[in-house]
């Protein structure tokens, strides 16, 4: 069992994908990070691993969990899982998901504001 938050983006799926698999632009739209290393040179992939930096200044290493090119990837980081991040396309735009598990629904506002934030990125 899974929560998640949507928001429609009008935005091509293409760009929305590229944001959330860039790792130098997760600190853009996370509100939770301020830094990631990059898994590996050619691009998040299924069982990429690299390190997530956080606002509290905690370095946790983190896995790619779940990987479906150009629509669907999930984590886990310091080996829990985290949260799975969707684009699915749609007319003028895209619907962007995020799920978190069933024991992190309190994380849900923290998604929103990221979506928020991947919208107004993807506007510029």
């Amino acid at each position: 069992m899974t929560f998640s938050v949507s928001r429609r983006v009008a935005a091509p799926t293409e760009d929305i994908w590229a944001l959330l698999t860039d790792t130098g632009k997760w600190p853009e739209w996370g509100p939770s990070i301020t830094g990631a290393g990059p898994a590996t040179a050619g691009g998040l992939a299924l069982g990429s691993r690299g390190k997530v930096r956080t606002v509290v200044g905690a370095a946790l290493p983190y896995t790619v969990t779940a990987f479906e090119p150009g629509r669907y990837w999930a984590w886990s980081v310091a080996g829990i899982p985290a949260t799975g991040h969707r684009v699915i396309p749609q007319d003028g735009g895209c619907l962007v998901t995020f799920t978190v598990p069933w024991w992190a629904p309190a994380y849900l506002p923290v998604c929103a504001l990221a979506l928020r934030r991947i919208e107004r990125l993807a506007a510029r």
